[in-house]
């Protein structure tokens, strides 16, 4: 049966594949056929998410991208791939006026710097096929909206909405396209800290027209599109999935 949607023969590349969406989308990426090679910095957790994932010949690298190191790494072990998926990334809500340097440099360095640099260095080594897919996942706040001491976070994203703008252009010529996932707030292990309770959760829930969060797998069904063959006329897109929050 025809499926425009299947990743099969394709060899797709996920960053922060350790947790959260990240690890979603890689387990529905090997459902749909894909080979992956996916990273992160946590050595047991990437090897629970191969676990969880289908067929085999997958690949794993460990590796911190805040560092030059790290970035070096992928590059260097990283064979031709159909397409990326830049799923790592930071949250640290801070008060704009208390940010210091150390918290702004940490936060673009993982949220923008990385998937630019990882982004351009497989670019420049002929690491990306011909018509292949770039997707990065950024979020609604920095391009629809922001929270209260999530300036610094949001500007990362921002400038995510404006780098794939740029780079569908500058890309299209190669036939890569590139696009980006733009989701509300989705239930991960982020909401299970101390950081907020389940009342502050429920409370906040409310504000969503469906009444509830997203879940990782419905944001990994998003990348998938996005990664077929199914979405080969798009390009410089963001793909909003918010259960209708920036309706209201």
């Amino acid at each position: 049966m025809h499926n425009p949607f299947s990743l099969s023969g394709k060899t797709i590349f996920i960053t922060g594949a350790s947790s959260g969406i990240g690890k979603a989308v890689a387990i529905e990426c090997s459902k749909m056929g894909a080979k992956l090679i996916i990273s992160g910095r946590n050595k047991e957790r990437l090897a629970e998410t191969v676990k969880m994932m289908e067929g085999d010949n997958h690949q794993q690298i460990v590796c911190d991208l805040q560092t030059d190191d790290g970035i070096g790494m992928v590059v260097e072990n990283l064979p031709v791939v159909d397409g990326i998926v830049h799923c790592a990334g930071i949250v640290k809500p801070t008060p704009f006026t208390f940010a210091s340097q150390s918290n702004v440099d940490e936060i673009m360095g993982i949220n923008f710097i990385s998937p630019l640099q990882i982004s351009r260095q497989l670019l420049k080594q002929k690491k990306i096929r011909h018509e292949g897919s770039i997707v990065f996942i950024s979020s609604i706040s920095g391009t629809l909206c922001s929270y209260v001491g999530n300036s610094i976070y949001s500007a990362s994203k921002g400038a995510i909405n404006g780098l794939i703008k740029g780079m569908a252009l500058d890309l299209a010529p190669n036939k890569i396209r590139v696009n980006s996932v733009i989701p509300g707030m989705v239930k991960t292990n982020f909401l299970s800290g101390e950081e907020f309770t389940e009342d502050q959760l429920q409370e906040d829930m409310k504000r969503y027209p469906l009444k509830r969060y997203g879940r990782p797998e419905e944001i990994a069904y998003a990348v998938i599109y996005l990664l077929s063959d199914a979405s080969s006329w798009v390009t410089g897109s963001n793909l909003l999935i918010d259960g209708g929050f920036t309706l209201l």
